[in-house]
């Protein structure tokens, strides 16, 4: 059963990025280290404990010398990793203040999106915090700094999200960034950095309070605010028009447009088939240890087998557990207009991108109430195209600007 706090408690004093990518890199070797003691114990377990290539798996520990073994790497683990945190402590004076390069902040991404909710959990410092951002730079929710920050604002916002494991600044690509274009429309374009490790009902909830704290500080009146979501991106939209909702927030008032980019609204058969593997694994005690890799992977990459964007569709039910697909799906809002570009690796636009269905894309499904019902005239489809590919694509760049225009 799974209910775990997915909030990181802020330190109370800020380590420089250096410092905290040491600390936290270090922290996740433990991790780690313990994890694979623990997958090599299991497996030896059940190698002696089984009578035959299809028994029934265990979980018990090793026993007899073996078990001790095991015991002992485990509690020398842990006790390394301590003497670790205690010397970069006495180190941290000595460590540079900055470090905020590009290929950082891939790095960091990409761990979040593989192992966020993981690094959340354990209070690594590697844990990305929810911002919004500009020109790479992260902006404060207040006012004056926001004036400070963007003293030509005006009250026309368009909002990028950005998908599994990336961040911000990867919205740009090949030269080209689709914000940067449509600021060009008349709108200020913000850039939302999150951990996409965390489930998405969770980063659909504090992305409508960030929302609500944006409106409310925005130097000028907001007028519109427009969400560009790309990949699970576009999950954390509209669970963030769900939470906003039900929270009463003012921001959903202003929301004019939805548009999403390769969005999985129903899931992604990559992550359908990781499930599939957990359950071959753990079908002989032979490869049942092994199982457990394929557990490693985030809340928010098992929120893509099915598009899940509620607490409901995962709280108190066991993430990794064989499921079938959902009876409904949550209804876009009523008071947006939603549209849908899908690419496809093919000419004649059918199949998928590499990792979301077109279909998935479209929001269409063969079952009448997992419908999204987007019309047709608010679909599109880029052929020879794959997923990453609807970054830098400069077609689907002058359909948002089409559709970006309509009223």
């Amino acid at each position: 059963m799974e209910k775990t706090a997915e909030r990181a408690t802020p330190a109370t004093k800020r380590a420089s990025p250096l410092e905290a990518d040491i600390r936290g890199y270090s922290k996740l070797a433990v991790d780690a280290t313990l994890g694979v003691t623990g997958m090599v114990e299991n497996l030896h377990s059940n190698i002696t404990r089984s009578k035959g290539l299809l028994g029934t798996p265990t979980l018990q520990p090793a026993r007899g010398v073996s078990g001790f073994v095991y015991s002992s790497v485990r509690g020398t683990t842990r006790l390394v990793g301590t003497g670790l945190d205690v010397v970069l402590a006495a180190l941290a004076p000595l460590l540079p203040r900055t470090n905020t390069s590009g290929q950082r902040e891939a790095i960091l991404s990409a761990l979040n999106g593989v192992v966020g909710d993981h690094l959340v959990a354990s209070k690594n410092p590697l844990a990305i915090e929810m911002e919004l951002r500009h020109n790479g730079q992260s902006l404060v929710m207040d006012t004056p700094a926001l004036n400070a920050a963007l003293p030509v604002a005006n009250g026309k916002l368009l909002i990028m999200l950005h998908g599994l494991c990336m961040n911000d600044r990867q919205w740009r690509r090949v030269g080209h960034d689709h914000g940067a274009v449509l600021a060009r429309e008349g709108f200020t374009p913000l850039y939302l950095r999150y951990n996409s490790g965390l489930h998405i009902s969770t980063n659909g909830r504090a992305f409508a309070e960030l929302l609500e704290a944006l409106v409310k500080t925005w130097p000028v009146p907001v007028e519109q605010i427009v969400l560009l979501g790309h990949s699970m991106g576009g999950l954390v939209s509209r669970s963030a028009c769900h939470y906003g909702s039900q929270a009463r927030h003012k921001w959903p008032q202003l929301l004019n447009k939805i548009f999403f980019l390769g969005t999985p609204h129903h899931g992604s058969p990559v992550e359908r088939g990781g499930n599939r593997l957990d359950r071959v694994l753990g079908f002989s005690p032979y490869t049942a240890a092994f199982s457990r890799l394929g557990k490693i992977r985030s809340a928010g990459i098992t929120d893509l087998r099915f598009g899940s964007v509620i607490d409901e569709d995962w709280d108190g039910k066991d993430r990794f557990a064989r499921s079938k697909s959902p009876d409904g799906i949550l209804p876009l809002p009523s008071t947006v207009t939603c549209y849908a570009i899908a690419a496809a690796l093919g000419e004649d636009g059918t199949g998928g991108d590499g990792l979301v269905q077109v279909d998935s894309a479209l929001g269409q499904h063969a079952a009448p109430n997992r419908q999204l019902k987007i019309p047709a005239s608010r679909r599109w489809i880029v052929p020879n195209t794959n997923h990453m590919e609807l970054l830098s694509s400069a077609a689907t760049c002058d359909q948002l600007k089409r559709w970006l225009a309509e009223t």
